[in-house]
């Protein structure tokens, strides 16, 4: 049986190195109450104890060595989504004195559209939200009958966002395989994150990014462009920049993008790629001794994809990469 966070006493899984955690989209909280890292990544039965796709917790003191894995955060049954399709992108989030799980689950047997109608089958997929007292859980499923963006868009990714006013919003990746020129976009949340609390408004489009089109090539294949992993950051100069990942010749990139007017409705400013070499879906975290660092996942493939941290350096108006 997998262990649990809350009753271990004994725990004998300490002392790992991020090379030896298998980890696709990483996310790290900075828990100052007790002077704690949380890495938080998917739980994928083939790899684990798992019975059912979930969210697993490493905890550390000082990033280098590891205590884990322990699970937070199990598929439930009897809700829209399939406890044995996957658990994508999990984040948590400190708000309002709780902690929210941002997580993105399946129902590949919910067929929204098939073809000839689109050009690849779409299924049920989108971002939900689970709420525990503890950064350690166990984490309970808010929203049971669909996920927070609307239920026929394909969606994945989606991140907790507070705007100027204070308004909490997701903002989420509309997934090539429905749109084709994969998205993002934001839908408003009520206060408590229940769920969303009015229309979803577009941000901009991957192929947006110059340095995508540059090396686009003529080709008889179609020709996709992927939206992933965004993350959204206010800089010391009062700039809102966001994170997010798509591919290019060589594979995963970690790329930037900067509003323009500094609101999330933008319009975006795509700036030139920060990670590049299959290496990507990352985020910005701060240490205990006030240092910006960026955690992303090399290589894409699993059970090979690795955690890497990089030191990372705040401008006026961006981040830039120092080195690993």
């Amino acid at each position: 049986m997998p262990y649990n966070i809350a009753s271990d006493t004994c725990n004998p899984r300490k002392g790992h190195r991020l090379a030896d955690i298998p980890a696709h989209d990483p996310f790290v909280l900075s828990h100052k109450e007790t002077n704690t890292y949380y890495l938080y990544t998917t739980g994928i039965p083939e790899l684990t104890d798992l019975e059912r796709n979930g969210v697993l917790v490493y905890k550390s003191k000082d990033l280098v060595e590891w205590e884990g894995p322990f699970v937070i955060f199990e598929v439930p049954d009897g809700t829209w989504a399939h406890p044995q399709h996957g658990t994508w992108a999990p984040e948590v989030h400190q708000y309002n004195g709780r902690y929210y799980l941002f997580v993105t689950l399946h129902n590949r047997d919910s067929i929204l559209a098939e073809p000839p109608k689109v050009w690849k089958t779409n299924h049920l997929r989108g971002t939900a939200i689970a709420v525990s007292d503890s950064p350690e859980g166990p984490f309970q499923l808010i929203k049971k009958d669909g996920p927070v963006p609307p239920a026929n868009f394909m969606t994945l990714d989606g991140t907790l966002y507070e705007d100027e006013n204070g308004k909490p919003w997701m903002v989420y990746c509309h997934e090539w395989i429905q749109v084709i020129d994969g998205s993002f976009e934001a839908i408003p949340l009520k206060p408590n994150l229940s769920e969303a609390e009015g229309e979803p408004i577009h941000l901009f489009k991957a192929s947006d990014a110059p340095w995508i089109n540059a090396e686009r090539k003529p080709d008889d294949k179609p020709q996709v462009y992927v939206s992933d992993g965004c993350q959204l950051y206010r800089t010391k100069g009062g700039h809102l920049i966001m994170l997010w990942s798509s591919y290019n010749d060589e594979g995963y990139v970690q790329t930037i993008a900067k509003s323009q007017s500094g609101k999330l409705e933008g319009p975006w400013e795509q700036l030139d790629p920060l990670v590049k070499g299959d290496s990507g879906h990352g985020m910005l975290f701060k240490t205990f001794e006030d240092n910006w660092m960026l955690i992303l996942h090399h290589p894409f493939s699993t059970p090979e994809s690795r955690a890497i941290i990089y030191e990372a350096e705040e401008t006026e108006d961006r981040f830039n990469i120092i080195g690993p």
